[in-house]
């Protein structure tokens, strides 16, 4: 019981530091995706970055979003965007603050309700016809796994189904100043802000074929999908 209780107190620290990490990246997030400052790889590979999220996202436009959507991890709210013109409601659950005030402040006048919340103890007062979760997957630790997407199935409605995208492993993806570990079976690694300051957090990389796996062990019908450097995506429902 100690053992497990303490296995259990050191998850919770981690995930809370990660929780920690995010509140203070939120300001230089944005760098990340459009492949600015310590991201910046050239020309070349900013296009195809930038080719390869089109990608994925006609592969969202193709989905036809309509109804009530929730989304997870909202931050600062580059797919709350696009989930926002499609939807008929839209609701954004995220752990920091500062993401959401970015959120807020990209969306404007557009209605979209948020909840600052821990997604691992979120509990849904409503069901959802879409669940969208951005570059969030690979922060869910492997013991957590089956959790969350308890948590997916809870929040759908019957017939609901939920689409995310995510990073495949590839070092030109990340900063200029950090690693990716060689091995694959490590799941956490060590960021680093603009200011110098290092964070651990979880970062879990999954091939197509595994996480489909994974999924259709849990009763989900999968479809998952990579494009050709940078990035995972697929989309599920509960099997008929």
């Amino acid at each position: 019981m100690g053992e497990h209780t303490s296995k259990v107190d050191d998850l919770n620290a981690a995930l809370a530091e990660q929780i920690g990490y995010y509140r203070a990246r939120a300001a230089e997030y944005d760098q990340w995706f459009l492949r600015q400052g310590r991201y910046d790889r050239g020309p070349e590979h900013a296009a195809r970055w930038f080719g390869e999220v089109d990608e994925v996202v006609a592969e969202l436009g193709s989905l036809k979003l309509f109804g009530d959507v929730l989304e997870f991890a909202g931050g600062t709210g580059i797919w709350t965007e696009r989930l926002a013109e499609k939807t008929d409601s839209l609701t954004v659950v995220d752990a920091s603050p500062e993401m959401i005030e970015l959120n807020r402040h990209r969306l404007g006048d557009t209605p979209v309700s948020y909840i600052e919340h821990d997604i691992f103890s979120y509990q849904p007062a409503k069901q959802f016809d879409f669940v969208f979760f951005g570059f969030w997957l690979s922060h869910v630790p492997s013991e957590r796994f089956d959790e969350f997407f308890a948590l997916v199935r809870r929040c759908l409605k019957p017939g609901g189904c939920f689409f995310f995208i995510d990073s495949l492993k590839e070092q030109q993806s990340t900063a200029v100043d950090h690693v990716l570990p060689l091995e694959d079976d490590c799941e956490t690694l060590v960021r680093k802000l603009n200011d110098g300051r290092e964070f651990r957090i979880f970062k879990l990389f999954y091939s197509p074929e595994d996480l489909q796996s994974k999924l259709e062990s849990l009763g989900w019908k999968a479809k998952i999908c990579r494009t050709e450097n940078f990035f995972l995506y697929g989309s599920g429902s509960t099997a008929a």
